[in-house]
């Protein structure tokens, strides 16, 4: 299985470097940085991403659209992992494709509706909290498990 992280416009350098380091660990995972996400070289990257970006291939896009559709002609499964009334559980999802790209959204407006249309499905994970709410390095991180071990 190969796995593409797709990361809409994210924020902070320390997310960034953190699902960096977390592909590294999964091996089978490269990355597109896209919008307004930092790219490497940078020092808030290197702290959390511990030289793991110089193992994970990653590239810039522009356009997180532009990114899925290169993606999708490729036969790319395109997965939106965000809460939504089409998602399915994390627990429930399976696939076939031995081409996924996850795509994960912005610390506080998630991914939006534009690009949900595009992608293939959705994905979230159970949370039975009050706020319903993670971190996008640990739901990546959770997300990237659960899919390579299933």
């Amino acid at each position: 299985m190969e796995i593409i992280v797709i990361l809409d416009n994210i924020r902070s350098m320390h997310n960034i470097g953190s699902i960096f380091r977390t592909c590294d660990a999964i091996g089978n995972c490269s990355i597109v940085l896209c919008g307004i996400s930092g790219t490497p070289p940078h020092k808030e990257i290197h702290k959390t991403a511990l030289g793991s970006t110089n193992y994970v291939k990653w590239k810039y896009e522009e356009s997180t659209e532009k990114a899925i559709l290169k993606l999708k002609k490729k036969k790319y499964n395109i997965i939106a992992v965000e809460q939504n009334n089409l998602s399915t559980s994390l627990n429930d999802f399976n696939t076939k494709s031995k081409l996924i790209a996850l795509v994960f959204g912005n610390e506080v407006n998630g991914i939006s509706n534009k690009i949900i249309e595009i992608c293939d499905s959705s994905i979230e994970i159970n949370q039975y909290g009050l706020k319903k709410s993670m971190n996008v390095s640990v739901a990546a991180g959770i997300v990237l498990w659960a899919i390579t071990n299933k």
